[in-house]
């Protein structure tokens, strides 16, 4: 007999309050699995959860922000009678959110049950006399709903190996499992041995796909499309389906089947009351499905719950919240108007993926808007945006596929091959010259309006698009090892616009000028100091300092020795850690980099969250991981910063979130200074903000009486002040002026705050 473990508590609670500094921009379109209650109706995605209560139409969601921190969802159910959402994941954990906002989550089968990782999967919840019945890819796990602890595990395969379980239910005081590969078994569910698996036989060997016990009656659906019903004796097929069936549940009136492409509503003598195989205006695969009264609830894999009615199954409403396209964002680029997205890209060697996405863009007036991809000209695998500095209307988004997309007030139109000339861009050269694929990638534009970016497997790969309309072709076989194999990260311009070129292969950083007799610069290897040739990505500091993030490594060099050398050697960066001198970021793959208001670097590195370092590196400000913070994955493919507000954006494989910071970049004058909040109240807990600085001012608090409380110098556009006395105590209640000067001491300006404790 297979020993039992019993599950102890191995809980962490936590409570849904939202964090002020974080930002959630989560999609809530691909639908994994919904539930129900008596008048709501409850739906997961991958990494977040909502519910719609059809008679107050009330909408709770929970996601990271909130502290629903998932891995990857898998089942989800709602439990009426304790007002409880049982949440399953990928990894074996369950999140408990009760109606209250508090969020448990239990990690009992993640530490406890021995079994590999992969083993863990939750594949359906089934509760019955106040206990929940856990199907799992090893067995069935007990959770008691009353206290919200582990009873048993059953290990039920013919030896009490490791079965997956399906789905289970329970018919005339029996339980019934649906396995993967020894068919439906059962037992008596009051028999006080089950973790015995002798105590369970095989009630019948097919190939089940789900079971359930629908008014009364035990249905099965089979592998062969076939939905059975036991008559006592053996099973009588019942209804046939024209595809597999993926889900399988039913209510008290309703027997629901989720197909891809159909969703079956039948009654109690299994007639088709309701069939649906497309909502309007959306190409759908379904997911799940659910009844409550007269009212249809489907989910797709890429568009969302949608609401019908069983009577009349023909308009359709929307419910998911509002939010991007999807979850998985390979860039961001912020505008004063829009935070726009694009979902394409490559992977790690820079194939394109060949995603059809659309575009989506936010503003806080209007949410979140789609450009559909029929819109897109048929340009797929969408990898960068750049914004032209002079025309916030016009959008420049680089396809790792089908060339250049322009977008303003006028349309959209592409730069591709066939419509850009002989010194335009270029189809790749490396495979057969029939297979299309113009690679673009990291366009960005001059101080001459001028818009340049690469284009991969071709001799000239350097291109731009002039300001009069004509375009450029840069050669640079010349200084490339095999140009026509190479492949390049978003490049960057800087102040002397020269141009910043990380390549994959063995070129490493290549740098080049026009205005410099066309003066190429390659910096690589030992010779200089780059410790991975595959650059991944790059950002210019308020300093001119150019920053080098690499497969393996962090680097760094001034922007202006192109100009005076022929040779550069890029600098490592030595900290202080535990009294050692180590490089920072030591052989880490660095994703992305993003430089703040103040010079402080936001560094992205593969797996293990965000770090905020200080203008030098030397002082780690922040670490953002998984963990510690709001963040769905510690994967963070794009950092985006507004300068304006401070608010940084992280895109990561599970979604994007902002967190709010103070860094914002310097004003021209002190014309626009303000601070918040004001003012302060009892119940606030942050710090005051002064914003719509100048670099380098002056700032001096005092009482209303002339004592001095705090002084600093501004780094950026904005300060903060915790409200304390050079940090040794709270000050009173009370007016407090705010004195700011220029380095200069020309301008200055008085602002006031009051704090009332």
């Amino acid at each position: 007999m297979r020993k039992t473990f019993l599950l102890l508590l191995f809980s962490i609670v936590s409570f849904s309050q939202t964090n002020q500094l974080w930002k959630g921009y989560y999609s809530y379109n691909e639908i994994i699995d919904i539930s129900y209650g008596n008048t709501k109706v409850v739906a997961a995605t991958e990494n977040a959860l909502f519910s719609k209560d059809i008679v107050s139409s009330e909408l709770n969601i929970k996601n990271s922000i909130d502290g629903f921190k998932p891995e990857t969802v898998t089942s989800v159910y709602y439990s009426q009678n304790y007002k409880l959402t049982l949440t399953g994941n990928d990894n074996g954990l369950i999140i408990i959110t009760k109606d209250d906002g508090t969020i448990i989550n239990k990690v009992d089968i993640i530490n406890e049950v021995p079994v590999p990782p992969n083993m863990k999967t939750i594949n359906h919840f089934f509760e019955f006399d106040n206990k929940v019945y856990i199907s799992t890819n090893y067995g069935i796990t007990v959770l008691k709903l009353n206290n919200l602890e582990f009873e048993d595990t059953y290990y039920i395969g013919s030896s009490g190996e490791d079965l997956p379980i399906l789905q289970t239910t329970v018919y005339n005081g029996e339980i019934y499992a649906a396995t993967t590969s020894q068919g439906i078994k059962k037992a008596l569910v009051s028999n006080p041995n089950l973790i015995d698996f002798n105590q369970w036989q095989i009630f019948d060997n097919g190939i089940w796909k789900g079971i359930t016990n629908f008014n009364n009656q035990l249905v099965a659906l089979n592998s062969n499309q076939l939905v059975y019903k036991h008559n006592g004796t053996n099973f009588q097929q019942v209804f046939s389906l024209p595809q597999q069936g993926i889900k399988f549940t039913s209510t008290d009136e309703n027997l629901i089947i989720t197909c891809n492409n159909h969703v079956y509503v039948l009654d109690i003598l299994f007639s088709t009351i309701a069939h649906v195989t497309q909502i309007p205006d959306n190409i759908n695969l379904f997911t799940c499905a659910i009844t409550i009264d007269d009212n249809l609830f489907i989910g797709t894999e890429n568009n969302g719950l949608f609401q019908t009615q069983l009577s009349n199954p023909i308009l359709f409403d929307l419910l998911s919240p509002d939010g991007p396209e999807q979850n998985y964002i390979f860039r961001v680029k912020k505008t004063s108007k829009y935070l726009w997205a694009v979902y394409g890209g490559y992977d790690r060697t820079y194939d394109p993926n060949l995603s059809q996405k659309g575009i989506s863009k936010f503003s806080n007036n209007v949410g979140w808007e789609i450009i559909p991809y029929d819109d897109l000209l048929g340009v797929t695998t969408l990898s960068n945006i750049t914004v032209n500095p002079i025309n916030e209307d016009e959008i420049y988004v680089a396809s790792h596929h089908d060339g250049l997309l322009k977008i303003n007030n006028a349309g959209i139109s592409v730069f591709n091959e066939t419509n850009t000339g002989a010194n335009g861009l270029q189809n790749q050269q490396i495979t057969t010259p029939t297979y299309v694929s113009v690679r673009i990638n990291g366009p960005a534009f001059d101080k001459s309006g001028n818009l340049w970016m690469t284009n991969a497997y071709v001799e000239r790969p350097l291109k731009s698009l002039k300001s009069n309309g004509t375009w450029q072709s840069i050669d640079m076989s010349s200084v490339l090892v095999d140009a026509v194999a190479e492949r390049y990260a978003p490049l960057v311009i800087d102040k002397n616009s020269t141009k910043w070129i990380p390549c994959f292969r063995a070129n490493g950083l290549v740098a080049f000028n026009e205005n410099f007799n066309n003066k190429f610069i390659v910096i690589k290897d030992e010779d200089g100091n780059i410790p991975n040739n595959d650059i991944r990505c790059l950002a210019i500091d308020n300093r001119n300092q150019l920053w080098i993030g690499t497969y393996r490594g962090l680097r760094t060099l001034s922007v202006d020795k192109f100009i005076n050398e022929n040779e550069i050697v890029a600098n490592s960066i030595i900290i202080e850690e535990d009294g050692l001198a180590q490089e920072l970021f030591y052989q880490q793959s660095v994703l992305d980099i993003a430089v703040d208001g103040a010079n402080n670097k936001w560094v992205s590195i593969a797996g293990a969250g965000v770090f905020l370092v200080s203008p030098n590196g030397q002082q780690t400000i922040y670490r953002f991981t998984k963990t510690n913070s709001p963040l769905p994955s510690n994967n963070i493919i794009d950092l985006e910063i507004d300068d304006v507000t401070g608010e940084v954006f992280m895109a990561t494989d599970k979604g994007l979130i902002s967190f709010l910071g103070v860094n914002t970049k310097p004003s021209d004058d002190l014309s626009n200074v303000y601070v918040y909040p004001n003012p302060v109240r009892p119940e606030f807990n942050g710090t005051v903000k002064i914003s719509g600085l100048i670099d380098k001012a002056t700032i001096k608090i005092t009482d209303i009486e002339g004592n001095l409380v705090h002084e600093t110098t501004s780094e950026g556009g904005t300060i903060e002040w915790d409200t304390t006395a050079f940090g040794k105590y709270r000050v009173a209640s009370g007016v407090y002026m705010i004195f700011i000067s220029a380095e200069d001491g020309i301008e200055t300006k008085v602002k006031k705050v009051m704090i009332i404790r």
